[in-house]
């Protein structure tokens, strides 16, 4: 049986079949209900989904090739016998607000030519910059070429009904960018289709690449070197790791903060209580009142995380000397579970990491972002046993502080051909200037010599 998809304006896919385990908390079912529910996505908010299933059925048309299936937005698919075998979500966008990847050069290059570049079609975790899987998966399938295309045969149809200039998977995982970049055809393949077909040779309709664009992050890994990467025992031995000047650096922090009068804390899930979150949102939108901005999430999507998936959330506070709260920040995890079985796990979800990503202070205190953000987290990874500590984007101030530096990844289909060549050869450009980024940031680490990790030299 061929796979075929179905585009669904809802959730109710999820109910007709059992899913795999996704690999990130930004994923899960429960994440993705609390954007909906407290407007975060849909289309008030900009972010409005669609739902692209990928299915086998018996005796139908398949849905790429049917008319039916480009005469309204969502197929009717749900008088087939139904097989679902992957989902992937598609946002239809007039912005780039929560996105983290940017191509605002390329909407102004539309303008110049007078070419709409909005709307756009988007996958990715919502005001989310963590790389993961974009597709939930049902059990027992495997991400391949075959749904992938299928997937984008879905992609083609929104943005062939809804006028979009071109789509863009943001923060995909580096499985998921390879399948796509050699799976379709290459941008020299499009300029000699463009050539072919202004010279009269052909008429046929050009199909189109998809391309690819890097970035860099940095990740903290606990893996002790000398002691053959096993997790560290504790933030003591991490900072061994390091040369004297940084330790040094990073205890001299640590001591500025306590002599400030102000005291950590870390808790998790039902220990949160909510005076705790509306002192953690209060703290959360003082950081962006500064810069004269409104937050993207409010505090009822805060509150419905708390409900819906406390075992995933842990809150570092900083207290005064009279015991008020004054900074706070929030992080995500993955609990390592052994007990998963193999085909209860998305592709990819074989490392427990934790997920800093949101953050606010009443004030502004000496080294207190470093010691809330960073070194909280990296101590409650070391206690949990958790692989690895993803901080969010941005990053030299996270290089030296011993979060090394991983490749990004993001992918991005034209929809106009006459934009494609200029557009491939900017990202060819911008991934070798990518890699010399890495390459550069990655000397620049403060490892002692017997403890540097390997270099992320993907290409």
């Amino acid at each position: 049986m061929s796979l075929e998809y179905a585009l669904i304006n809802d959730t109710s896919w999820q109910s007709q079949t059992e899913w795999q385990t996704p690999d990130t908390p930004f994923m899960s079912f429960a994440f993705w209900q609390a954007l909906t529910d407290t407007g975060a996505i849909g289309e008030q908010a900009g972010w409005l989904p669609i739902f692209i299933l990928v299915h086998r059925v018996t005796g139908a048309t398949n849905s790429a090739d049917s008319e039916d299936n480009t005469d309204t937005l969502v197929d009717d698919a749900v008088e087939n016998a139904l097989q679902p075998v992957a989902v992937m979500p598609v946002f239809i966008k007039g912005h780039h607000r929560g996105e983290f990847v940017f191509d605002h050069a390329w909407a102004e290059a539309y303008a110049r030519y007078g070419v709409d570049y909005y709307p756009r079609l988007v996958t990715s975790a919502p005001y989310t910059p963590i790389t993961g899987q974009r597709v939930w998966l049902a059990k027992g399938e495997t991400l391949n070429e075959d749904i992938l295309k299928t997937a984008i045969a879905g992609i083609d149809d929104i943005a062939q009904q809804v006028g979009a200039s071109s789509w863009h998977g943001l923060f995909v995982t580096p499985n998921l960018a390879s399948i796509a970049t050699t799976s379709m055809p290459t941008e020299i393949d499009v300029e000699h289709a463009i050539a072919a077909q202004e010279s009269g040779v052909e008429s046929a309709a050009i199909e189109l690449p998809i391309f690819e664009r890097q970035g860099c992050q940095f990740l903290w890994q606990n893996k002790d070197l000398l002691n053959d990467s096993k997790p560290f025992a504790d933030f003591d031995a991490f900072l061994m790791t390091l040369k004297a000047k940084k330790r040094k650096t990073i205890r001299a922090e640590r001591r500025k903060v306590a002599e400030q009068g102000i005291i950590c804390q870390r808790k998790c899930g039902d220990a949160i209580s909510d005076a705790d979150w509306k002192a953690f949102y209060h703290c959360y939108v003082m950081t962006y009142a500064v810069r004269g901005q409104q937050p993207y999430l409010t505090i009822d999507f805060f509150m419905a995380l708390a409900v819906s998936m406390p075992e995933h959330i842990m809150l570092a506070q900083a207290l005064d000397a009279s015991g008020e709260i004054i900074a706070s920040s929030l992080f995500l995890y993955d609990r390592p579970d052994s007990d998963k079985a193999d085909g209860d796990k998305a592709d990819g979800d074989n490392n427990a990491t934790l997920y800093g990503r949101y953050w606010g202070a009443l004030g502004e205190y000496d080294s207190l972002h470093f010691e809330l953000c960073y070194y909280q987290g990296i101590e409650f990874a070391i206690e949990q046993g958790l692989i690895s500590f993803d901080p969010g984007t941005q990053g030299e101030h996270k290089l030296v502080r011993g979060f090394v530096p991983t490749t990004t990844h993001s992918i991005h289909r034209i929809y106009d051909p006459r934009f494609v060549p200029a557009i491939g050869d900017f990202c060819a450009r911008d991934r070798e200037h990518m890699a010399q980024y890495r390459q550069q940031a990655f000397d620049a680490l403060p490892f002692n010599a017997d403890n540097m990790p390997q270099f992320d030299g993907n290409k």
